[in-house]
């Protein structure tokens, strides 16, 4: 094994918790408008009722603590529709219930905005907004919809990307033959290899979440390489029948490897043609999407 595999492998068991990752609502009052509709506790009924005690909790959600966590469960409740389209947010209430300060609350709304998930206007306040105006490829709002209602047109959607991103990447990718892309590629599907023999499936996804991921950036195209983040996401929430990567397996693997062995030989077609067999594994299998990752 390579010392690259190796310090991934040990990473993955070591680490498996506490990802850390990611507006305007400062200039405009939290007042609410004439006649809005208030947020009652019903609408909080679906809040995680721990959230309020998460400074005695490990923080761990992407944009870390306080803040963080308050972004994961606004954004979650606003995808389930728990919080429907115009309901207005009042920060004095969301700070009271989930026991956090006025600050926090305005920085988590800023993010929630950013996203296109909330808006605030001078003499409105802060209200959700539709879904036609959401970030629909923030890898947030990817994993809060698989997560939700809407995980069965979340995961289609996400199959239906992968399918005209990843087969254009692996094909452009291979005409640019860097040496140290291809080794960082072969790295892990090597990586991908040994976990599997161990039956390490979260060492076997992530090592396969970054091989996607290198691929779409090295294809010259920088539109598609702001594209690499959703196929991340799309793994990490949907990844098993459209990838074949939901279990771990000698045919994945092999096509990963085929892809490698052609961009080595600087050969688009036979690489677009890996990766669609490798995207066409298990296209009959029924995934149930699990529970959102702990954070």
């Amino acid at each position: 094994m390579s010392t690259l595999a190796h310090t991934m492998m040990t990473a993955a068991r070591s680490s498996d918790s506490g990802l850390a990752g990611p507006g305007g609502l400062d200039r405009y009052p939290y007042a609410e408008g004439p006649g809005a509709e208030r947020v009652g506790a019903s609408a909080w009924e679906g809040a995680d009722p721990e959230l309020g005690r998460v400074g005695r909790r490990a923080a761990g959600s992407r944009g870390r603590g306080l803040h963080g966590q308050l972004v994961q469960q606004l954004g979650q409740m606003i995808v389930s529709g728990d919080l429907g389209a115009d309901r207005p947010l009042v920060p004095e209430e969301i700070g009271q219930r989930f026991e956090v300060s006025r600050t926090v609350v305005r920085e988590s709304l800023r993010v929630l905005e950013a996203k296109g998930l909330v808006s605030a206007r001078p003499n409105v306040g802060t209200r959700v907004r539709p879904v036609s105006d959401w970030n629909l490829l923030d890898p947030d709002i990817i994993e809060w919809r698989a997560f939700g209602p809407q995980r069965d047109d979340q995961r289609r959607e996400l199959s239906e990307l992968r399918w005209t991103i990843e087969p254009l990447a692996a094909r452009l990718a291979a005409g640019h033959g860097r040496e140290e892309v291809q080794q960082r590629l072969g790295d892990m599907v090597e990586i991908m290899g040994h976990a599997m023999a161990q039956g390490d499936s979260l060492t076997f996804s992530r090592a396969d979440a970054e091989f996607h991921s290198l691929l779409i950036q090295v294809s010259g195209n920088r539109m598609l390489e702001h594209l690499s983040g959703i196929v991340s996401a799309a793994l990490q929430v949907s990844g098993g029948p459209v990838a074949g990567c939901d279990r771990p397996n000698e045919t994945s693997l092999t096509h990963h490897g085929r892809i490698v062995d052609a961009l080595a030989e600087a050969d688009g077609a036979a690489a677009e043609a890996a990766m669609r067999q490798l995207l066409a594994v298990h296209p009959e299998v029924e995934r149930v999407v699990p529970a959102p990752r702990e954070h």
